[in-house]
């Protein structure tokens, strides 16, 4: 009698192993597939991706060309790139990816260490 159950355990851990497996990709392929119908939500175009709307104060001049005065909800300006100090530039860089000039976008040493630290179980 234990032979004849042994092939049925053995079937029924099979079969578990298989939809785990099998489970994953199906997910995350319905997943992608709900983002492309914009089941979430629209995407972005890639004209608003390369060039984002930002809320620049209002400025009011007078008829001598002086600021009377700005209007915002939050105080922004435009600035060119050029025109900001590289000890910016440098603390930014910094502060948000140590290895940026040595990669092409991708730090795979950070992605690797992130999949580590989420696979244990750690933030």
């Amino acid at each position: 009698m234990a032979n004849k159950k042994a092939p049925v355990v053995k079937r029924k851990y099979l079969l578990y192993f298989w939809l785990l497996v099998l489970a994953g990709p199906t997910i995350i392929a319905l997943h992608l597939f709900s983002i492309s119908v914009g089941l979430w939500g629209p995407l972005p175009t890639f004209d608003e991706l390369e060039n984002p709307k930002s809320n620049l104060a209002s400025e009011i001049y007078s008829a001598d060309q002086k600021i009377l005065g700005t209007y915002f909800v939050q105080n922004r300006s435009n600035v060119k790139y050029e025109d900001l100090s590289p000890f910016l530039v440098d603390a930014l860089v910094s502060t948000e990816d140590e290895r940026y000039y040595w990669h092409s976008g991708v730090d795979l040493i950070g992605l690797a260490r992130a999949i580590i630290l989420m696979v244990k179980g750690r933030r």
